[in-house]
């Protein structure tokens, strides 16, 4: 049983790594049949493993902590060598789109393979290494300043991620006054953080140009890798989520300031949706874990045995602490076949989505971890999404053994959440479209950009006395924005199939069950919109999609 602690991957050394690529090159261009091209990519795809291993594995440990020196230092050694591996890897690629035996690689391959290289190669050239560089160290400075922040609240001192619990406590007063200092924390840091986005989106624009696309945002997409969907539909689906979700959005917020007999509903009454305050899991970060385990073991179909597993191996990391950057994910060391979850619990609710949001993506990861090719242990992010949000969803008959005798409660809490997230997650996504169609627009500019989003899609806020929010720059707290853009459509595709699963398991849990681990199975050996139908979901871009869901969630919560 191999734990964390026995994971290692050497620093490559660029020189030994070319070398060998540059025999992998040959090979290719020496092959006589698909046969022996086919060794060879197999051979490429272990170095390629490796390489993964040892960037998730120096990455995850800087997130860990970015105050320690040796950590930094990896990252920054790792900023500066992706792009010259990039560089390796699309030379790759590209000798594999051109190659004579094309079509019977795509038989022994798939596809999927060819088009993630096609969008690699269109979104990549040696001229933009050091910018990839640049953007890299823009992103570990906000980072760095996001996870070393220090909040004080009522005589002690809280970081991003621990004075979130304040945002669900029954007390009115107490929300407001934790809300003042979180984003005092933010007013007093606007500077920084706008001097950093300014940079950022600045250099992703000449990065554009540079590969000749008209914007950031056709090199955006190609980043993430949409290889069946474009930006046509995805502004269908915000038609539809305007059209469809805002008013239902409306609903719930009015049904819950009645509940808090909060007129008017203020930005710090919304994580609450009654007086009680939200539920909590009733227990510590020790006991919620055997809480999972007994929770996966219920639930079977290969969840169990995977869960003890993670344990065994100690590929958790959930308790917050200073130094640890703020949020959570869920990375993977290929070469080993194991995942690894990344976490801050704060005490709240959200302990318990966070954690089985994750808990989906890793096993899916290890799910497909024999996949032919390593550009498969994944799909695109809109898929992946599917696996966390879905399992969100699948393990809600057992919540009572987090949450007891507020299991129900929890549950309605939830789905309201779920339809609520749609707006805010298409915002978030149609902000950074305007963002990256006026890259030279000033910081006030963009702060109004997102005034005007919030007016669209969350017309309900109202901010009240807090500082730095009402003058538009709640999109600041949000990672993905600086760190990953484009990405936050995703989830929020994601969850409108994740949804779809809710209603199916309600009828049939066994048969979901089946269909998300068969999907998870999958991978990334196809796109985002034949695995959705592959495993019996409506498309997010099928008009009417979004309808059928809001009408069937809105009578869920009418009956609960």
């Amino acid at each position: 049983m191999l734990t964390i602690d026995d994971l290692a991957a050497p620093t490559p050394v660029y020189d030994d790594v070319a070398a060998k690529a540059r025999r992998f090159e040959e090979a290719l261009q020496n092959a006589r049949s698909a046969d022996e091209q086919l060794a060879v990519v197999h051979q490429w795809d272990a170095m390629r493993r490796e390489l993964e291993t040892w960037n998730a594995l120096v990455n995850l440990r800087f997130n860990q902590d970015t105050r320690n020196e040796q950590f930094k230092k990896d990252r920054e050694h790792c900023d500066e060598l992706t792009p010259r591996l990039i560089d390796l890897e699309v030379r790759m690629k590209r000798l594999l789109l051109w190659s004579p035996f094309r079509t019977e690689l795509e038989q022994a391959l798939g596809a999927q393979a060819f088009a993630l290289w096609e969008a690699d190669v269109m979104a990549f050239d040696p001229k933009i290494e050091q910018h990839l560089v640049r953007e890299a160290k823009l992103q570990a400075e906000y980072s760095e300043l996001t996870a070393g922040a220090k909040i004080q609240f009522r005589g002690k001192d809280y970081n991003l991620s621990g004075i979130q619990k304040f945002r669900e406590d029954p007390d009115r007063q107490t929300r407001h006054d934790a809300e003042i200092v979180r984003w005092q924390w933010f007013a007093s840091n606007r500077q920084q953080l706008d001097r950093i986005f300014d940079d950022l989106v600045k250099l992703r624009d000449e990065m554009a140009r540079e590969l000749k696309f008209n914007d950031y945002i056709e090199l955006g997409y190609k980043r993430m890798k949409r290889v069946d969907y474009n930006r046509n539909d995805v502004e269908q689906f915000r038609a539809e989520v305007r059209e469809h979700l805002v008013p239902l959005a409306m609903e719930l917020r009015k049904q819950q300031a009645a509940r808090l007999a909060a007129e008017p509903l203020m930005f710090w009454d919304e994580p609450v949706h009654d007086t009680t305050g939200n539920p909590a899991p009733q227990g510590d970060h020790d006991w919620m874990v055997e809480r999972a385990i007994e929770m996966f073991d219920q639930m079977g179909g290969e969840l169990g045995e995977f869960f003890r597993l993670m344990v065994a191996g100690k590929l958790t990391d959930l308790k917050n602490r200073d130094g640890k950057s703020p949020g959570g994910f869920c990375t993977s060391f290929p070469s080993y076949g194991l995942p690894y979850i990344f976490a801050n619990f704060n005490g709240t609710k959200g302990d318990v989505e966070v954690f089985t949001h994750e808990m989906g993506h890793a096993f899916q990861c290890y799910s497909s971890r024999n996949q032919p090719l390593v550009d498969y242990l994944w799909p695109t992010f809109e898929s992946c999404e599917i696996h966390s949000m879905g399992l969100e969803f699948l393990t809600w008959p057992h919540m009572d053994k987090f949450f007891g005798n507020d299991a129900e409660r929890f549950r309605r809490v939830h789905l309201a959440q779920a339809l609520l997230f749609i707006p805010y997650g298409v915002a978030v996504d149609h902000f950074q479209h305007l963002v990256y169609a006026r890259p030279n627009a000033s910081p006030d500019e963009r702060h109004a950009m997102w005034q005007e989003m919030e007016r669209t899609y969350l017309p309900w806020r109202d901010y009240g006395d807090l500082p730095h929010v009402p003058s538009g720059g709640f999109w600041q707290f949000q990672r993905h924005i600086y760190l990953s853009p484009f990405y936050y459509i995703d989830y929020t595709l994601a969850q409108t199939c994740a949804l779809q699963l809710w209603v199916r398991s309600n009828r049939d849990p066994q048969g979901t069950l089946k269909a998300y681990i068969d999907l998870c199975h999958r991978g990334g050996e196809a796109p985002f919109q034949q695995l959705a139908k592959g495993a019996g979901l409506i498309s997010p871009f099928q008009s009417g999609c979004l309808r059928d869901v809001a009408a069937q969630a809105r009578e869920a919560l009418a009956a609960s």
